[in-house]
Parts: C-alpha cells; sequence; structure tokens
C-alpha cells in the first residue's frame, strides 16, 4: 500500500515542478531564466520525482505505473487554479476524470 501513496507523492511533485518551471518562463531571456530560483525549483523536484518513479517501478508493473501517472493531470489542475488563476470549466474537469478514469481501468488487476 505505501508503494502507492509514493505514487501518489510522485505524481503531485511532478505537477509541483511543472508549476515552477511555469513560473520560471515568465523571465526575460535565457540568463534571467538560469537565474530564476523556480527553474532549479522545478528541476529539481522532476528529477526526485523520476527517483521516486524508479522505486515504485520495482514493486508495480509498468503497465500499472505509466497509466497512474495521469493523476497528475488532476495535480495540474488544481495547482493551476490554486496559484495560477486558471480558469477550470466544465469540460476540463470531464476531460481530467474521463482520463483517471481510464487510467484506472487499464491498471487494474481483474
Amino acid at each position: 500500500m505505501i508503494v502507492y501513496a509514493v505514487l501518489l507523492v510522485m505524481t503531485f511533485m511532478g505537477s509541483v515542478a511543472s508549476l515552477f518551471l511555469k513560473k520560471a518562463s515568465g523571465t526575460q531571456g535565457i540568463l534571467g531564466m538560469l537565474r530564476n530560483v523556480n527553474l532549479y525549483l522545478g528541476g529539481g523536484l522532476y528529477v526526485l520525482s523520476a527517483l521516486l518513479n524508479i522505486w515504485v517501478l520495482r514493486y508495480l508493473d509498468y503497465s500499472v505505473v505509466l497509466p497512474l501517472t495521469s493523476l497528475t493531470y488532476m495535480w495540474t489542475m488544481f495547482l493551476s487554479r490554486a496559484f495560477l488563476k486558471e480558469k477550470i470549466t466544465v469540460r476540463k474537469i470531464i476531460g481530467v476524470v474521463l482520463i483517471i478514469a481510464g487510467a484506472v481501468l487499464v491498471s487494474m488487476k481483474i
């Protein structure tokens, strides 16, 4: 069960990493971006997320882990609303729900 908790943390970290990279993208020019701490926070979180992914793959099938990484879409929707004030439409919610439902169905061992 701990493996699934780590998978949840891994997907959340990937989504937070993207948020930091989005913030870093707002700087002017390459040098400005290289001086932006958000670039390094995002990159570091991506590396940690990748390491957790490798650990999870030791215990779960690849055909289970990869579909469940689509949970990142759910976290991204919440974070984009909370921190970037993006509008979340019904269509986006339905899309994410369908993606997650599909991922769960694909990863179920029936």
